[in-house]
């Protein structure tokens, strides 16, 4: 079994609103994502995060379980509405208490605490005064960041300011199926630019709060293959790259905004203001890297998309024989090689951590056993994929798998399931551990893939 590295970093990563409920416990206050999914046609289900799968009061069991099955490091988010009900002001003492206990109850069971400070949920009171496409937004954050870098940071040294700021951006101000529903290209891409100017000014603020600290920004990364080599699908898929990947790396690492991205916004180009680029790309200790699937595109016309690319969907994928998860998304393992390769090539990252991976499948528990071979074969092929980036001299440190838990899965709803550990909703949120979750133990244990 060729092992990884010595120190590769093993965890398991969640969202604050994925699986916290307890929206009005504490004096936590309401976020787009309350707001949203409580909007009728808004969840594939009807349902929302009132509950989730009920973290917020069965922290110190969950903690438990992760250590039973040898987790050695726990990516979560803050809820910003739990420590800033209104998104600005006095902190939320119980809020920030209760963040507090779970970093204390982690190092007590030796697991490695990663915190991302923003996963989505922007208080609502910041949202009814522009959300992210408003440039004030960038100063709360910060605030935001200080106050709980200061609280933790003498015990938490992995750092991660946003997590994918392409989808709450876009999916949020642009396509309209996330919070908060707006379709607005202009506000869309403020919103980017805002996000990364937010982290970069962050940076340095939460290494003056945390010794040591180990601080970055995951961004869901994928790449982009034309469905045939016509120089019109070439450059369709150049767009599309630089939609999704270069917008967000050509800034970080101090290039500025991609000239081909910048044209074809044209008039929905951001507000750059003097000093800007400089701010968002202050140097990172790491690049967190999102890795579900490859992207497939064609050429379309400007009616159909105005910056003329389209990605294949389900349907489409199915035809040219591709096998999707229950997202409808394709199983490409060597499309996460690929993008290792092209991100350590392109930008060169000191270290790059795998901070989210994992794949929807219709498990369901027989005689209380949850068997998810599916599951365990897809990370199995992903692991083989990240041990061939590292042969090639990409920087991989650390892996974790997404997600722990089944939860709630946006605008899914709880209808997606993802965990290594099943959630039986229907009987007080009930815990199963799946297989998954048993062969990751001993993936951890051995440092290598096993069969």
């Amino acid at each position: 079994m060729p092992r990884f590295p010595k120190n590769f970093v093993w965890g398991t990563a969640t969202s604050a609103y994925q699986i916290e409920g307890g929206i009005a416990e504490g004096g936590r206050g309401a976020s787009i994502w309350d707001t949203f999914s409580h909007r009728a046609g808004t969840i594939l289900d009807g349902s929302n995060g009132d509950i989730a799968i009920d973290h917020y009061n069965l922290r110190d069991e969950d903690i438990d379980l992760m250590a039973e099955f040898g987790i050695k490091a726990y990516r979560f988010s803050i809820a910003w509405p739990r420590i800033f009900p209104q998104g600005v002001g006095n902190i939320n003492d119980p809020g920030m208490a209760f963040y507090d206990k779970l970093v204390d109850k982690l190092l007590e069971k030796d697991i490695q605490p990663w915190v991302t400070l923003y996963h989505w949920d922007l208080p609502q009171a910041l949202e009814d005064r522009g959300g992210w496409p408003n440039r004030d937004t960038v100063l709360y954050f910060v605030a935001y960041a200080e106050a709980v870098s200061k609280a933790l940071g003498d015990r938490v040294k992995h750092w991660i300011t946003h997590n994918e700021p392409w989808v709450f951006s876009y999916l949020g101000y642009y396509m309209g199926t996330h919070a908060p529903g707006e379709q607005d290209l202009w506000a869309a891409v403020r919103a980017t630019h805002h996000a990364l100017l937010s982290h970069g000014i962050a940076v340095p603020v939460i290494r003056s709060n945390s010794v040591a600290a180990n601080v970055g920004i995951t961004l869901n990364l994928a790449p982009i293959y034309p469905m045939t080599d016509s120089p019109a699908d070439v450059m369709a898929a150049r767009h599309h790259d630089g939609w999704l990947n270069r917008w967000f790396l050509d800034p970080l690492f101090r290039r500025g905004y991609p000239e081909d991205m910048m044209h074809l916004f044209g008039q929905y180009k951001p507000g750059i203001e003097d000093g800007d680029m400089a701010k968002i790309g202050t140097p990172i200790d790491f690049l967190g890297l999102n890795y579900y699937s490859a992207h497939y595109v064609r050429a379309v016309s400007s009616d159909e998309n105005m910056l003329g690319f389209s990605a294949l969907g389900p349907e489409d994928l199915e035809n040219f024989g591709f096998e999707l998860t229950e997202m409808g998304w394709p199983i490409v393992p060597d499309g996460m090689t690929d993008i290792l390769i092209q991100v350590h090539e392109e930008y060169e990252p000191k270290s790059i951590i795998i901070t989210e991976n994992g794949a929807a499948f219709a498990d369901a528990p027989v005689n209380n056993i949850v068997d998810d071979p599916r599951r365990v074969d897809y990370l199995r092929h992903h692991l083989e994929a990240v041990r061939v980036a590292i042969k090639n001299g990409v920087p991989v440190d650390g892996y974790f798998a997404w997600s722990f838990f089944d939860n709630f899965e946006w605008a899914e709803g709880y209808t997606k399931r993802f965990g290594l550990v099943y959630v039986d909703y229907e009987d007080d949120n009930k815990r199963i551990p799946k297989t998954s979750a048993a062969w990751y133990n001993r993936v951890i244990e051995a440092n290598a893939i096993v069969d």
